[in-house]
């Protein structure tokens, strides 16, 4: 999807650049390209110098900022915008987000070990990490706990208490009340169903 020229605009009037970007967008949303250009034009400056700070990289920043606004006409175009008045933060939510899946595809901690298995221990597993990678950290640990919610039960409980609780598989056998090996089928079954719905919703899990 290509976007609207990004050069300045040259013959917008003093009184179109008042305009709210709420009532530009509804101009956008009822078929008025040029709305979105000016809305570009407004915080193109203030976005841009946003990524750059993150990515120190203008090549990087530009695609960033295209990928921003595709997703952003995307969304405007399918109806689902629903922050009216609150226009530049919803965008720098999007252009954040990316940031951050821009470091997780080329900032990579290890995914795999050894094996064709989902990995969850190089994931949360390194306590010395830099701002930015703390970021990304705290936003892979939010995705990790929403996909465990989708684990059967018993796979779900061992993996929590292997993983956030530190246990050892003797341990987790002796609260459970399995045996040892039932424990580390469990705990097996559950990273392979990870795995399973990492994949099929195309989630990044690493950076």
């Amino acid at each position: 999807m290509d976007l609207p020229n990004l050069k300045p605009l040259k013959k917008v009037t003093r009184m179109k650049l008042q305009i709210e970007d709420s009532e530009l967008v509804r101009d956008y949303i009822s078929g008025n390209e040029s709305a979105l250009e000016v809305l570009i034009n407004r915080h193109n400056q203030r976005i841009t110098s946003f990524i750059y700070s993150k990515v120190l990289d203008r090549d990087i920043t530009e695609d960033i900022f295209q990928d921003t606004f595709i997703k952003v006409i995307k969304t405007l175009k399918k109806g689902k915008y629903s922050e009216e008045g609150k226009f530049l933060p919803w965008v720098m939510r999007i252009s954040h987000n990316l940031i951050i899946d821009h470091f997780r595809r080329n900032k990579r901690m290890p995914m795999f070990e050894g094996s064709d298995e989902f990995n969850i221990f190089s994931v949360i597993g390194d306590d010395k990490l830099n701002a930015e990678k703390q970021l990304i950290k705290n936003q892979i640990d939010t995705d990790l706990r929403q996909l465990v919610e989708e684990l059967p039960d018993d796979q779900k409980e061992v993996l929590l208490m292997r993983i956030y609780k530190d246990m050892s598989f003797k341990e987790i056998s002796e609260n459970t009340g399995v045996s040892i090996n039932t424990a580390l089928g469990r705990m097996r079954y559950a990273l392979i169903n990870l795995r399973k719905i990492i994949d099929k919703n195309n989630i990044v899990l690493t950076n």
